[in-house]
């Protein structure tokens, strides 16, 4: 348009207006106006023979216009071919056929509606007490409200001295985010003394604390404006009526305490007994029946059953939000469904996240591992920190992962499922406890094999050793086919009268009545001991709890 500006006043001459009241029949074809890409229908417009369809208001528009923005060259209507952000708003149309005005040579453009505001206007903040004024020069500057830098047109608080962006003048005082546990706050600067470097929970990057960010005074824990609220279905806008903070209900009733204030005794709403803390720091060889992990350190444990709940799995909220899940409602704890992981992709039947709304299962191990923050692995010495969109090596199984736990310091790389891998673990094949191992400082050949399937095995993987009898063995052959399933009953099948249980055949392995072979890890047995049925999991399990690579293909 800009290069055809006579042709496009001598066609606007020759073609009369068409008034949409009686005009309808003209309107079956074209729906867009060229020149806005609103409906036509909505207003009087304009319809030349070439095809060249506009509202009135646009055909109006004057070809050639002088902004105190832009006072080198005058700005000239033409479309935003190159899609070409605003100099005042900062934002870029979707479609590229859109009238603007700009100035090609300048690389300059303002969408028609900034172009006609009032060099005077004032714009009110919900978030900033004081109002904004457009600033119509076009100069560098880093916006106070989000720390992103721009040379476009310009928001002042006079008052504050605070420059920011148009659309930041928008952002919400207070959000809840599925990023953290607690409401974050708006500010333009921090006041903080003596608290080092902080980074932002999303991308690990350090936020500069002289300019806008959200911010939570509890945990001292700190967002990029547009990394939390790059996706909206994360986050929502708190009201001003809401904003006294009600926590999710805990999981536990504390019936005593010491004189720390440490619960000692406390009622668990998911079992029917009353839970001891346990005083042992050691190794116990029973595993949690949240998180089914070996115990370790503090955990309570009951004096009735064989129920043992970490410290950690005990004190986990009823209902929680997790940023690896979009879904608008919160995740409640349950326990004892048998259910696929949406994020590792295991079998599960312990403790669980189930979503609200959408009834999507996410194991514990997940939740815990991907909570925003620095997250510790006992075989690194630095602090590993989880990026959504990371292309690399696991240093534990050598395959590629596309997101990972990354340390900062030396390029140490784990994915999800090695990152969630036990330290230690208990097998048949050796009377010791197993410990996780990160490399193979043998040079024999010969001793590079697994003690369990008897294969090769590659000494730079990760697998589980015993340093007394020098056991060796792959991380698959000691975890077996489903290492996050717990045994527990299941009643009203309907393959079967009596109620079965889920068992792991480790020593022997009777044959199982659907396929008649072996029943070795995970089958289902009668509680009948008369009974004797027994069968393999994948022979009676949907296909959606089996394991992926057993499905036919």
């Amino acid at each position: 348009a800009e290069n055809n500006l006579k042709e496009l006043e001598h066609v606007a001459l020759q073609h009369p207006l068409i008034s949409t009241e009686n005009g309808h029949e003209e309107l079956e074809d074209v729906r867009e106006c060229f020149g806005c890409w609103e409906p036509l229908a909505k207003y009087t417009h304009f319809s030349p023979a070439c095809g060249f369809n506009l509202h009135e208001k646009c055909a109006k528009l004057p070809f050639k216009l002088n902004h105190v923005c832009h006072r080198k060259h005058p700005l000239a209507l033409q479309f935003n071919s190159e899609r070409l952000s605003c100099k005042i708003c900062g934002e870029t149309n979707r479609k590229a056929a859109r009238f603007v005005y700009g100035c090609s040579p300048c690389k300059f453009v303002v969408h028609i509606e900034c172009a006609s505001q009032s060099p005077l206007q004032v714009i009110k903040s919900t978030n900033h007490e004081h109002p904004f004024t457009l600033i119509f020069r076009q100069v560098p500057f880093t916006c106070d409200a989000c720390g992103i830098e721009g040379n476009h047109v310009a928001h002042r608080c006079g008052t504050c001295n605070i420059i920011i962006h148009k659309n930041c003048i928008s952002w919400p005082r207070i959000i809840k985010s599925k990023w953290h546990d607690h409401r974050l706050l708006h500010t333009y600067f921090h006041h903080i003394e003596d608290i080092g470097v902080l980074n932002c929970m999303i991308c690990h990057d350090e936020v500069n604390t002289e300019y806008g960010s959200y911010y939570c005074s509890k945990c001292n824990v700190i967002f990029h404006v547009h990394c939390v609220t790059e996706d909206e279905r994360s986050y929502s806008i708190v009201s001003p009526e809401d904003e006294d903070e009600m926590p999710y209900e805990s999981s536990i009733t504390v019936l005593e305490s010491n004189d720390t204030g440490e619960a000692t005794k406390i009622k668990h709403f998911m079992h029917i007994h009353n839970l001891m803390l346990s005083p042992a720091v050691g190794k116990n060889e029973n595993g949690c029946d949240g998180c089914l992990l070996p115990i370790s350190g503090p955990f309570y444990s009951c004096s009735f059953c064989d129920f043992f709940l970490h410290k950690a799995c005990a004190e986990l909220p009823k209902m929680k939000d997790v940023w690896h899940h979009l879904c608008q409602k919160p995740l409640a704890l349950i326990s004892d469904r048998v259910f696929r992981c949406r994020e590792c992709l295991n079998v599960c039947n312990a403790f669980a996240y189930e979503c609200c709304g959408c009834k999507a299962k996410k194991c514990l191990q997940c939740v815990i591992a991907l909570t925003p923050g620095a997250q510790i692995c006992l075989k690194h010495e630095h602090p590993l920190f989880y990026y959504r969109d990371y292309n690399g090596k696991c240093n534990a199984c050598g395959y590629t992962t596309r997101a990972a736990f990354r340390c900062k310091v030396c390029n140490f790389v784990l994915h999800l499922g090695c990152f969630s891998l036990p330290i230690t673990v208990l097998h048949k094949c050796d009377e010791h406890i197993l410990s996780l191992t990160d490399y193979d400082d043998n040079n024999y050949l010969e001793h590079h094999y697994c003690d369990i399937c008897e294969e090769s095995r590659d000494p730079n993987c990760w697998f589980y050793h015993c340093a007394k009898c020098d056991t060796s063995a792959h991380v698959d052959c000691v975890l077996g086919k489903y290492p996050f399933v717990k045994f527990q009953i299941i009643r009203n099948v309907r393959y079967h009268p009596h109620p079965l249980t889920i068992v792991k055949k480790m020593y022997y392995y009777p044959n199982c009545n659907k396929c008649h072979k072996p029943c070795e890890d995970l089958a289902l047995e009668c509680l009948k001991s008369e009974c004797k049925y027994i069968v393999h999991w994948n022979c009676v399990a949907p296909s959606s709890l089996q394991r992926w690579w057993d499905w036919p293909m």
